[in-house]
C-alpha cells in the first residue's frame, strides 16, 4: 500500500454536541487495541481533542485546518502524519459543512473531506427523533455532490425499540447504518470554558474514559463494515509534508551550530501543534521539552524558548510559586536569547496573572474574565523579530478568556488585518509574544528564524546559576 492510499474515514456530525469526539475517540482506541496501526487527526485550531486522539493511539494527534495552513497543504500534512499508519481517522470540527465565518467551506470538515478524497461518516444525534433522522441524513447527503457521506452512526440512542424505528427509516435513506450508540454518561470527557479538559490535567481518569469509549464502539458500531469502507478511498497524488524543508532565514545560511530550545509543557501549557517540534529539529536544533509546574530550572544549555498555549489561569498559584523558574525564563529573556510565546505563554511572562507574580518580561497585567474572544485572524510582522521577518503574514487562531492590559507593546508582535484592523502583542529584545495561535507549518520560516537566532544566543544558566 502506497502512502497515498492510506484507508482513512471522515468522523462528522450535523453539528457540535452530537458526539463526534466519543465516536471518534472510541472509534480510534478500538482499532488500535484490534492491533491497527491508527493515525489520528482533527479538522480546526483544536489543541485539546488530539490529546485524547493521541491517548487513544500511541501517535501524536495532528490537526487539518485549512485556514490556518491553506487548502494545498492539507493532503500532504494528512500524508506525513500518518506515514506508516495502517487507518487513519479524522474528526471533523462543528457541523459538516460549517467553516471560517463568511468564507463560504474554507476550513469545514466537508472541504477537507474533499481535499482526503476521504468517505464521511455522519454521528447523528438520535435522541429526539425517529423517522426524522432519515430527511436529516438526506439532507446532508445531497447537499455537495462532492462528499462521500457514506455512513451513519446513531448516537444517544434511548431503547432498543428506537434503534429499531431509527434503522427502519434508514433503510429508505440509501446510506447504511454502521452503529448505533446507547445514551451512557459513565464514559465522558469533563469539559470547562474553553471545552474539554485536556489529558495532561487528568491522564489517570483519561486513560480509563479512553477504555469505555472503546469498548462503547465496540459493542455498538460493525468495526468490519468501517474498516472496509475506509479502504475504498483513491490514491492521494500530493507528496507528504516535509519538516526538513525549511527555508534558511533571510540574510544567509542557517547557523551549523545546534541549539537547545526549550519547549514548555506539562499540564499548564498543553497547546502545542506536532509539527512544531518537527519544523524546530529539522532546522537544527535540539529541542527540550520542560514543565514549568516542576521543574525549577530551564534545561541545561537553553539557548531560546517556545511556550505555548493552554491554561496557566488554571495553575496560576503553582506556576506562582516556582520562582526559581520564573527568575530563569526574566534572565533568558533579559539576555536578548529568542523567546516564541502563545496565548498561555503570553499570560506567564507578563506581570502577574489574576494577581499572582509571573515572570515580568513583559509590561503588563492578565486576568481572567467572563468574556470569550474566538476566532480566526490574518496578521502581519510589523518589524523584524526573532520569530518573524518584517512583512511576513500569517494566518491565526485566538482563544481564549483572559485579558491582557495593555494588549499591545511600543512593538506589538502582529498587526491585525482581519477581521479587524488593531495592534497585538510584544516584541521587545528577542521576545515575542502574542495571543495568536499559528501553525508553523503554513510558514516554517518562523522555526528556521527561530533556531538560527537561538543558535547566536548564549545558553542559559551562564550568568544566571
Amino acid at each position: 500500500m502506497s502512502g497515498g492510499s492510506i484507508p482513512r474515514l471522515v468522523i462528522a456530525a450535523p453539528s457540535s454536541g452530537a458526539g463526534k469526539t466519543t465516536v471518534a475517540t472510541g472509534l480510534m482506541a478500538a482499532f488500535a487495541e484490534a492491533g491497527l496501526v491508527v493515525s489520528p487527526h482533527k479538522v480546526g485550531p483544536d489543541y485539546i481533542d488530539p490529546g485524547y486522539h493521541s491517548l487513544a493511539t500511541g501517535r501524536p494527534g495532528r490537526n487539518l485546518d485549512a485556514y490556518l495552513c491553506g487548502p494545498d497543504r492539507i493532503a500532504p500534512l494528512f500524508l506525513h502524519g500518518a506515514a506508516g499508519a495502517d487507518l487513519a481517522l479524522v474528526e471533523g470540527v462543528m457541523g459538516l459543512f460549517d467553516g471560517a465565518s463568511g468564507m463560504g467551506e474554507l476550513s469545514s470538515t466537508a472541504q477537507v473531506a474533499k481535499l482526503l478524497r476521504a468517505p464521511v461518516v455522519l454521528v447523528v444525534d438520535a435522541s429526539s427523533q425517529s423517522r426524522s433522522v432519515a430527511a436529516l441524513v438526506h439532507g446532508f447527503a445531497s447537499w455537495d455532490p462532492e462528499v462521500r457521506l457514506a455512513g451513519v452512526i446513531l448516537n444517544k440512542v434511548g431503547s432498543d425499540r428506537h434503534e429499531e424505528l431509527l434503522r427502519e427509516a434508514m433503510d429508505s435513506s440509501g446510506v447504511p447504518v454502521l452503529g448505533a450508540l446507547r445514551r451512557d454518561g459513565r464514559a465522558g470527557t469533563p469539559s470547562r470554558h474553553l471545552g474539554l479538559v485536556p489529558v495532561a490535567e487528568r491522564r489517570a481518569e483519561a486513560v480509563e474514559s479512553v477504555g469505555e469509549l472503546a469498548a462503547r464502539v465496540r459493542a455498538g458500531c460493525d468495526l468490519q463494515a468501517l474498516l472496509a469502507l475506509a479502504h475504498t478511498v483513491p490514491e492521494l497524488p500530493d507528496a507528504p509534508w516535509d519538516p526538513a524543508a525549511v527555508p534558511a532565514p533571510a540574510g544567509g545560511a542557517a547557523s551549523p551550530e545546534k541549539p537547545l530550545i526549550a519547549v514548555a509543557g506539562g499540564a499548564a501549557f498543553t497547546f502545542s501543534y506536532a509539527e512544531h517540534a518537527e519544523l524546530l529539529a529539522a532546522a537544527g536544533a535540539e529541542v527540550a521539552p520542560f514543565d514549568p509546574l516542576r521543574d525549577e530550572q530551564l534545561p541545561p544549555g537553553t539557548q531560546g524558548l517556545v511556550i505555548g498555549g493552554g491554561f496557566p489561569e488554571m495553575y496560576a498559584p503553582d506556576l506562582s510559586a516556582n520562582a526559581p523558574l520564573r527568575a530563569e525564563v526574566a534572565a533568558l529573556a533579559a539576555s536578548g536569547a529568542p523567546v516564541s510565546a502563545e496565548c498561555a505563554g503570553l499570560l506567564y511572562l507578563s506581570r502577574s496573572l489574576d494577581g499572582k507574580p509571573m515572570c515580568g518580561v513583559l509590561p503588563a497585567e492578565s486576568r481572567m474574565t467572563e468574556r470569550l474572544t474566538l476566532g480566526y485572524r490574518e496578521a502581519v510582522a510589523l518589524r523584524d523579530n526573532a520569530l518573524a521577518a518584517a512583512g511576513t503574514r500569517v494566518r491565526g487562531h485566538e482563544f481564549h478568556r483572559t485579558v491582557l492590559e495593555p494588549g499591545a507593546g511600543a512593538d506589538p508582535a502582529w498587526g491585525l488585518t482581519h477581521p479587524e484592523r488593531r495592534l497585538e502583542g510584544f516584541v521587545s529584545g528577542g521576545v515575542h509574544a502574542s495571543y495568536l495561535h499559528v501553525h508553523w507549518a503554513a510558514e516554517p520560516s518562523l522555526a528556521g528564524r527561530l533556531v538560527a537566532s537561538a543558535a547566536q544566543a548564549a545558553p542559559a544558566g551562564s550568568a544566571v546559576r
